[in-house]
């Protein structure tokens, strides 16, 4: 047995929310370790390949990257497997578009297009670094010096990424009931909605309750939860197709059932 970590990955092993054809091939490209969990990340390998379609196969996507053509966060980024996650900003100069790497209601990730440099990133610890100097670290793996000390844990900043490494925080929005928020763990993942409370469990999992806009209510651990806006109409990023809303399965299954009596009964020849 060899030692180290594993740099392959089978196919069927892959995360089911990367969506790929089991039968195109025995392996899958594996993330490099990067800002993001392997799991929780998309290859830009994948990204060209699968989703914009801009790459063939995994030559032509490398011969993409390694002309310097992506950029992630306002970074030039060559390495294919280089991870992606959620919130992460892909921009390609070349044919002047950008991408915001979201989560559709279905927990899947998708690319919603955008205009601006802004980036949310959630803050994941808070803490007094020598000589005194407050900091804090996101979730995508920045670490940030003489911030606002009405940060806390849980909330969330927003940074200009044109800056590069100084990155600048131009705005935050307080963890608290009321905000709106997108779920990114758990069996809730993609979905939005308004805080309505929050339980306190000492030496466990503190769970929040959400209420969406058809004023279902679902829960989950408190850190699945990223404030994406202050309320429902001041959110900071524009929400891909079905705007984080998912119907309950009975619900679900009788607009199926109705959409296709529907389709039925137009097909019907008279006699």
């Amino acid at each position: 047995m060899t030692r180290g970590p594993k740099k392959h990955m089978k196919r069927l092993a892959a995360p089911k929310h990367w969506m790929m054809d089991k039968l195109m091939g025995v392996y899958a490209p594996k993330c490099r370790p990067g800002a993001h969990k392997g799991r929780e990340a998309l290859p830009l390998v994948l990204i060209l390949r699968n989703r914009l379609k801009f790459a063939l196969n995994r030559t032509e996507a490398m011969m993409i990257t390694k002309q310097r053509f992506i950029h992630v966060d306002n970074r030039v980024r060559c390495d294919p497997k280089y991870p992606v996650g959620f919130m992460d900003i892909l921009s390609i100069p070349k044919t002047q578009e950008k991408f915001r790497v979201l989560y559709d209601a279905k927990g899947r990730f998708t690319l919603n297009k955008c205009t601006d440099d802004l980036k949310l990133c959630k803050v994941t610890n808070c803490y007094t670094a020598e000589n005194n100097v407050p900091t804090l670290t996101t979730h995508d793996g920045r670490t940030l010096r003489y911030v606002d000390p009405l940060i806390k844990m849980n909330d969330t900043i927003q940074i200009d990424t044109t800056t590069g490494k100084d990155s600048k925080v131009v705005d935050f929005v307080k963890f608290k009931i009321g905000t709106f928020v997108m779920v990114t763990g758990g069996a809730n993942t993609g979905r939005c909605g308004e805080i309505v409370d929050v339980e306190r469990h000492p030496g466990s999992f503190d769970i929040v309750h959400v209420k969406d806009t058809n004023n279902n209510t679902f829960a989950t651990r408190k850190g699945n939860i990223f404030v994406i806006g202050r309320n429902e109409a001041d959110c900071l990023v524009e929400l891909p197709k079905g705007k984080g809303l998912r119907m309950p399965l009975t619900q679900d299954r009788e607009t199926r059932i109705a959409t296709h009596a529907k389709s039925k009964a137009g097909k019907r020849r008279p006699n």
